[in-house]
């Protein structure tokens, strides 16, 4: 809410700098069917006003433009400010939306299995998995469907060749990683060994 409440702010600052900046142009439209700048003198050479121009009016456009440009730097320092302050907002919420995601995946998701070995340049050490890794996501399987390990081979034998999506936690991190299952040089499918999460 306060995100929308900022952005409406910034509008209705856009629309007052669009409005100050259309009545500067007519006045600088006044000034210029008389002939005469802003600085242009509004006396003759010997300190007489000016006849050929409208003095008054001269004297009260310029005031004004004075007055709208000092509104309209006001403005766009607000602007700015309010820029600045909606891209933080957005920056923190944004952190927050994937704080909370991740808090979420791992409050609902709890580790049903462990990683207790990985051999070297195998599909698991390629796929990043490391020793005492907790699984709380195997391709499809989770806390919530896993049965026995026969899951996990079962679904490892279907799925050669393919990658298959592991979530872990290690230590008080969560990481995807993407292990696909072949043939290599050792034994196994994957080069790794998964043991159960003790019940507690």
């Amino acid at each position: 809410m306060a995100m929308e409440g900022a952005k409406d702010a910034l509008l209705t600052l856009m629309k007052k700098k669009e409005s100050i900046e259309e009545e500067i142009n007519s006045l600088f439209a006044v000034l210029k069917s008389q002939n005469i700048g802003m600085s242009d003198p509004v006396v003759d050479s010997e300190g007489y006003p000016r006849s050929d121009i409208d003095v008054y009016l001269v004297r009260q456009t310029r005031q004004r433009i004075i007055c709208l440009q000092n509104d309209h730097k006001e403005v766009m320092k607000q602007i700015e400010a309010g820029l600045y302050s909606l891209h933080a907002e957005q920056k923190e919420s944004n952190s927050n939306l994937l704080q909370s995601t991740q808090s979420q995946d791992t409050e609902s998701l709890s580790p049903f299995a462990k990683v207790n070995c990985v051999d070297l340049n195998s599909p698991a050490d390629n796929a990043g998995l490391h020793i005492d890794d907790k699984i709380i996501q195997f391709g499809s399987i989770t806390s919530k469907n896993f049965v026995d390990l026969s899951n996990v081979a079962s679904l490892v034998q279907h799925s050669v060749g393919r990658p298959i999506h592991v979530k872990v936690i290690r230590g008080t991190r969560v990481f995807n990683l993407s292990l696909t299952p072949g043939t290599w040089s050792g034994k196994g499918l994957l080069g790794c060994n998964i043991v159960p999460m003790e019940k507690k």
